[in-house]
């Protein structure tokens, strides 16, 4: 569960929507999250692919948000991201002669599947835009 990716993608969208109208090189970006930029240009390609943020080489090149702060959710980022359940992996070798053990595993998948819809709603709420306001 000490997975940085969402929080990082995060700083990385809000750099750039509150840039408006500048492309910001990923060296900065990492300067902001005190990070190396070889993981800034992960995620940040990671975020293309979504659909969230562009890119342009060259000495006036950098990134920029596909499009705007307001039709962002945070669940889209959320999703570009997600790389295991809200609560972590499930036990990898649980005891199948324990009646407990035998089982865990299914009703931990229920539980993780429910908590991880209930993020997911309640992050569908939320704008980038909004995000942003907050800072300001």
């Amino acid at each position: 569960m000490n997975n940085t990716r969402f929080a990082t993608a995060l700083h990385i969208l809000t750099l750039l929507a509150d840039s408006e109208g500048e492309w910001l090189g990923s060296e900065w970006i990492a300067g902001s999250i005190n990070v190396n930029p070889v993981v800034v240009r992960k995620e940040l390609g990671v975020l293309i692919k979504a659909g969230l943020v562009q890119s342009r080489k060259g000495k006036v090149g950098g990134y920029y948000l596909q499009k705007s702060s307001k039709s962002i959710t945070l669940d889209e980022v959320y999703l570009a991201v997600k790389n295991t359940e809200v609560l972590g992996k499930k036990n990898l070798l649980p005891n199948p002669n324990c009646p407990i053990g035998k089982d865990i595993n299914v009703h931990l998948g229920n539980l993780f599947s429910d908590l991880d819809q209930l993020v997911l709603h309640e992050l569908r709420t939320r704008t980038l835009e909004n995000f942003v306001a907050e800072f300001h």
